[in-house]
């Protein structure tokens, strides 16, 4: 259904508090902080509340933590709202910064936007928890779930034995005969794979920080592009089409080279005209 709202002058006297109350009500979230929702992953799921089975949530990241990772749960919005065909243009390079006033501007609008379909009615049949377990909390969910089997087998086994009549005595003589070795081998075990874990996560830091490193690079050369006295100079027409490709293309360097070599033979064949006048 396409709809297409105005924002409404009152829209804008929505305080931070109910905003926030109005989130963690239908979300089931503990917000205490406009900028908390700055990811845009919150947004995302209202959208998806509002409109059950339109947005993609297996890839909105709820565990957002960079500039770079924000600005792909903005992607997956825009996307939304274009299908849906809602004029509203997302600030994504100020609503990432997680300043209060421009992302709470933006929860004002939607918010609007929310209470005007259906009137706002919550979606009862709408699990908030279950949902963003599809944005990636999958992983949390299942050891969940197999911490309660691991759990209920347990004790379903111990009912067993105690069903048979074990003799308790018995049991505890025969785990006091257990090798001593065995929980050595557990202890040797337990200290490599924690080194293990510790090397991994050494080297996922590293790799976000080359990442975040490189990512800010790029932002710097694009909001160098954008600047007005450079908006139609060649050179940022060229790299702009590299920042904003969207899918790996072989021909995308070339095609961006013929663009700068076409912009030279024309300033060439200028400075050749002008040349012959004089």
């Amino acid at each position: 259904m396409a709809t297409n709202i105005g924002m409404m002058d009152s829209a804008y006297f929505v305080g931070r508090n109910e905003i926030l109350a109005w989130i963690n009500a239908r979300l089931q979230l503990n917000l205490s902080r406009i900028e908390e929702a700055a990811s845009g992953a919150v947004q995302c799921q209202m959208m998806d509340m509002t409109y059950p089975g339109v947005v993609p949530m297996h890839k909105v990241n709820f565990d957002a933590k960079t500039e770079y990772d924000f600005i792909q749960n903005y992607k997956v919005l825009q996307d939304v709202f274009n299908k849906l065909k809602i004029d509203k243009h997302i600030e994504v390079n100020r609503l990432v910064k997680g300043r209060t006033l421009d992302n709470l501007e933006f929860l004002q609008w939607l918010k609007r936007y929310c209470d005007s379909i259906n009137g706002g009615i919550m979606n009862e049949n709408y699990n908030p928890v279950e949902r963003r377990s599809k944005g990636g909390k999958e992983r949390f969910v299942r050891t969940q779930k197999s911490s309660k089997s691991l759990q209920t087998s347990n004790t379903h086994d111990h009912a067993i034995g105690d069903g048979l009549g074990i003799n308790k005595v018995a049991g505890t003589k025969l785990g006091r005969q257990c090798p001593v070795s065995s929980g050595v081998n557990s202890s040797v075990e337990i200290q490599a794979l924690t080194k293990e874990i510790t090397n991994l996560k050494l080297s996922v830091d590293l790799l976000e920080k080359e990442r975040d490193f490189y990512f800010g690079k790029l932002r710097d050369i694009e909001i160098l592009c954008q600047s007005p006295e450079l908006e139609n100079i060649p050179i940022a027409v060229a790299v702009k089409k590299i920042l904003y490709a969207a899918d790996e293309k072989e021909s995308l360097l070339t095609e961006a080279q013929e663009i700068i070599h076409q912009s030279m033979d024309g300033q060439a064949k200028l400075s050749k005209e002008g040349e012959e006048e004089d």
